[in-house]
């Protein structure tokens, strides 16, 4: 199905099923530890040997030696790799992930070796035999020092123009009546899901079978394939269920590689996971940047010029951080400018962490903006609204946003949080020792989607199973995709099963992006239209005249069950493909945060004390699993504000606390109550579903909203994230 002009009324619209919330249908496997995570099949590969790591104790260099004849005598070895026996592997290009392909050391924690033993415990024993000298480097790890050395990157690297523009900013901004300009640096941060990095792999003669954590199935396919030089149809990837990514496993890492590697050398399945304290620095982070953003208005607030650059470091031909995106969209003004600047480091590999660039984006902009309030003496909510816009600022009028309820969001909050009640000069709000301020940030989220395919059959008896290679990164892909396929045709949702996440199934969007619900469930939809045509021609009925209910096809005063039309079955695979909306109309998400923080007066103790979202997403799916959605998301929003940072050791070039004992993460002490409303927002220009992306909007701005609120409490402005509490306490009395 071509999506490439607005959804008229459909099943969906019924919203019997979809739009209701529902528990997650997966909910029981995982709650009594039925549902099997990568590590975790052990009945499919009950002779499975173990394999370690080991990682490299510099950034920069070469290996001057290896000695591994400890390691392979040791208990239980069975297997030692190294760059001089490792196979040959594909180039090192694109997302291919080749290992042990030589002596050159790019980052640290960079895998050196892997050891294969019959239990865990002896390989990780026998990685500590292994005898490494190095030949050292020196290393770039400092992105402010290096900061002067930036340079414009490729429009691979930024994902699109690295600069963009409307107008004449230097122009606007010399000219403006009031002007602002105000720098803000975010810290590298780390994904720190769960469930770590972890593969099983299995060769069954040239066919290779990895049960790996992975958000994206077909993508895992295609650069395993590559990596290690297969056609794509000898590689299977099986990632039923996802113990949480946040964009770390969009992309394969070493275990998929060396597992692959390790059980073809031996001629056995090997289970490989990446330990805790190296995922850090083995595997991919957010990176850090340094953001300037100039705004000109007129006394009134209205924005004249705005001009947002941001630096980020990365491994040379690594990613940009995209931390301009939303500045493009945001906010009205007639003179505009981003850039994006690109600094080669040697720290470890820095790729996408939930709503890459936006995330990192608001926490300046929407900082900046109230900074720019104040100056204007209006409230914040207010100067938000008044420079909203309805369509693409940088584009013009041609290009109006499919749906944009920012405005909606702001009132709606500012009205059930009770802002009215905030005291706009600092620190005028005390609870006892506790310092009281209130803050607010808009949130926004480009909507992305992705052709999508899915396989539909409906059984003998009635029954719909759904497959597709779809994964569920803890975000309800089961339970949409259940829901979509009982809606459209017409039956309950336990009569609806799902099987996600193998690469035998037909190729869906993947989760990443917030592009997952909206474009799995569409594909699925597209699938379940198919059915739909043949199931009404094989009942003798007019297609556009059927409804599909409580298990029956009817049209006039004729009802045929389901089961009957089946017979032996009926299976039908379709998929949507999306067209030119998404260039004839700006998407995105929107919403508004609201927090109310308390400061301790004597310490700079900062602890949230409630927290409001409300968001226009679209059509919601399921409200139950979109809320659980956006608070993830504000809970590391609140992390990334107060205590999310990998310390940078600038002599040596690695993430000193890269474990879970030191790399601080909100737990439930941290977090109050949160409240979300969802705005109603169907979107026709999106997709069939009428839906927009959630997953990613929940982290949007949340850590601006604390950032204005701590400065409401105690007049602390701290440009430098995060916001912890030795950066607090010089600026209280």
């Amino acid at each position: 199905m071509l999506f490439d002009r607005p959804a008229g009324p459909n099943p969906i619209d019924q919203g019997k099923v979809v739009g209701v919330a529902h528990d997650r249908i997966d909910g029981p496997q995982k709650v009594s530890g039925q549902a099997p995570y990568a590590y975790e099949y052990h009945a499919e590969v009950a002779d499975a040997a173990y394999g370690y790591i080991v990682t490299s104790g510099i950034a920069k260099g070469k290996i001057a030696s290896i000695d591994t004849q400890d390691a392979e005598a040791a208990p239980g070895v069975l297997l030692v790799v190294t760059h001089l026996n490792a196979p040959e592997q594909g180039p090192d290009k694109g997302d291919f992930a080749p290992q042990l392909v030589s002596d050159a050391i790019s980052y640290y924690h960079q895998p050196v070796a892997l050891i294969v033993a019959e239990t865990f415990e002896q390989a990780r024993d026998a990685a500590h035999l292994v005898r490494l000298a190095y030949a050292e480097e020196p290393g770039r790890f400092d992105l402010s020092q290096e900061q002067a050395k930036a340079f414009r990157p490729t429009s691979t690297q930024a994902q699109g123009a690295p600069d963009s523009g409307a107008g004449d900013f230097d122009a606007g901004y010399a000219a403006a009546p009031v002007t602002l300009d105000v720098t803000y640096t975010t810290p590298d941060q780390s994904h720190m899901m769960m469930e770590p990095h972890a593969t099983i792999a299995r060769w069954d003669d040239d066919r290779l079978t990895v049960w790996t954590s992975n958000q994206m199935v077909n993508w895992a396919v295609r650069d395993l394939a590559g990596t290690l030089r297969l056609a794509k149809d000898k590689v299977r990837v099986i990632s039923a269920f996802v113990g949480g990514g946040f964009g770390a496993k969009l992309w394969i890492q070493a275990d998929a590689v060396l597992a692959a590697i390790g059980a073809r050398m031996l001629d056995r399945p090997v289970k490989l996971a990446i330990a805790r304290p190296q995922i850090m620095n083995t595997t991919t982070h957010r990176p850090a940047t340094i953001q300037r953003l100039r705004f000109g208005a007129d006394a009134d607030g209205r924005l004249l010029a705005i001009a947002h650059e941001s630096i980020n470091g990365n491994q040379p031909d690594g990613a940009v951080e995209t931390a301009t995106a939303q500045t493009k969209q945001l906010y009205a003004g007639k003179d505009r400018m981003t850039s994006l600047r690109f600094v080669d480091l040697d720290l470890p590999v820095g790729n996408a962490m939930r709503a890459p660039g936006e995330a990192v984006g608001l926490l300046a902009l929407e900082c900046a903006i109230d900074e720019l309030a104040e100056k204007l003496g209006i409230d914040p909510v207010e100067l938000r609204i008044r420079n909203d816009v309805q369509y693409d600022p940088e584009k013009g009028p041609d290009t109006p946003f499919s749906s944009r309820k920012l405005v909606e969001c702001l009132r709606m909050g500012a009205e059930k949080f009770g802002w009215s009640d905030r005291q706009a000069k600092p620190g005028q709000m005390r609870d006892g020792k506790w310092l009281v301020g209130y803050g607010v940030a808009a949130a926004f989220r480009s909507n992305l989607t992705m052709d999508s395919n899915a396989r539909v059959t409906l059984r003998a008896d009635g029954t719909v199973l759904v497959e597709t290679d779809m994964t569920d990164i803890g975000t309800g892909s089961y339970t949409i995709i259940a829901q979509t396929a009982a809606e459209m045709l017409g039956v309950q949702i336990g009569q609806v099963e799902v099987r996600l996440a193998d690469s035998d199934f037909p190729t869906s969007s993947g989760s990443g992006g917030s592009w997952g619900g909206n474009s799995a469930t569409a594909g699925v939809y597209a699938a379940c239209e198919t059915l739909r045509q043949q199931l009404a021609q094989k009942a003798g009925f007019n297609v556009s005249e059927v409804v599909f209910t409580d298990g029956t096809v009817r049209s006039g005063g004729r009802s045929v069950p389901l089961a009957q039309i089946a017979g032996d079955g009926v299976m039908v695979e379709g998929g949507i493909k999306f067209g030119s909306l998404t260039d004839d109309y700006a998407q995105a998400s929107f919403g508004a945060h609201f927090c109310e923080v308390g400061v301790d007066s004597d310490t700079g103790e900062v602890r949230i004390r409630r927290m409001l979202t409300v968001a226009a997403a679209g059509r919601i799916l399921n409200p139950k699993t979109a809320r659980s959605q956006c608070l993830g998301g504000m809970t590391m929003g609140i992390g990334a504000a107060l205590m999310e940072e990998c310390v940078v050791d600038t002599r040596h070039g690695y993430f000193v606390n890269h474990d879970l004992a030191e790399y601080h993460v909100p737990v439930h002490a941290d977090i109050p109550d949160l409240e979300v409303i969802f705005l109603e927002d169907t979107d026709d220009k999106s997709s069939p579903m009428k839906a927009k992306g959630v997953g990613e909007l929940g982290i949007c701005g949340v850590g601006a909203a604390v950032a204005n609120a701590v400065y409401n409490a105690t007049g602390a402005r701290i440009r430098d994230y995060p916001l912890t509490m030795d950066k607090i306490l010089p600026h209280l009395t």
